[in-house]
């Protein structure tokens, strides 16, 4: 019996050190090569699997992706506009000309920025939600979905479509649509770097 006892001890002990050891064994994850890979990865995809539908908490993640972009003294001038639906979808591709691919997508978010919040008399609206935007495109890229900005602001007759589609308010501007949806593969990043573009301590 107290073999019996000593065995089953030791062979614990032995899977404890083991799995131990094993773990200490495992590389730690860098987080830097794991965002600077996704950032380059990240391509304008156009192609969508069809009849696919994206959870509604992989959609709410993207949001939050995008609403922890920096905002010009934390104003926050952004609101979003979720389309899911199929009817919607092809209604908004009939008028905006480089979103036809919304009638492929899954979903798409109009960024939209409040023209009224302000920060003394200057509206910093565009560049905060240009950078909600691609936190966006960046987040889509590493949950395995594809995006692509396709623009709304500054164009007048897109704007003013948009914004009567969506029944927006006079101070709320659509900067852009959003396809979202499941990517074909069809579509690859690219290599944009271009050394001649950079200037150190002067032009």
């Amino acid at each position: 019996m107290k073999k019996i006892i000593i065995l089953t001890l030791v062979s614990a002990f032995v899977f404890i050190a083991c799995n131990q050891s094993g773990q200490q064994k495992q590389p730690e994850v860098n987080k830097r090569d794991i965002v600077l890979s996704n950032i380059h990865s990240r391509k304008s995809v156009r192609n969508f699997v069809e009849g696919k539908t994206i959870p509604k908490e992989d959609l709410e993640t993207l949001l939050k992706a995008g609403m922890a972009a920096p905002s010009a003294v934390n104003l926050q001038p952004w609101h979003f506009v979720v389309i899911d639906n199929r009817a919607d979808l092809d209604s908004l591709s009939t008028k905006l000309p480089y979103a036809k691919m919304l009638t492929k997508a899954s979903a798409a978010i109009i960024v939209c920025g409040d023209s009224a919040i302000k920060a003394g008399d200057m509206a910093f609206w565009e560049f905060d939600c240009s950078l909600v935007s691609a936190n966006i495109l960046l987040a889509a890229e590493a949950m395995g979905l594809g995006a692509v900005w396709t623009a709304v602001h500054p164009d007048p007759s897109r704007i003013e479509f948009v914004k009567q589609h969506l029944q927006l308010p006079d101070n709320i501007i659509p900067l852009n649509v959003i396809p979202i949806g499941y990517p074909t593969g069809e579509d690859k990043s690219k290599d944009k770097f271009k050394a001649e573009r950079i200037h150190y301590n002067k032009w």
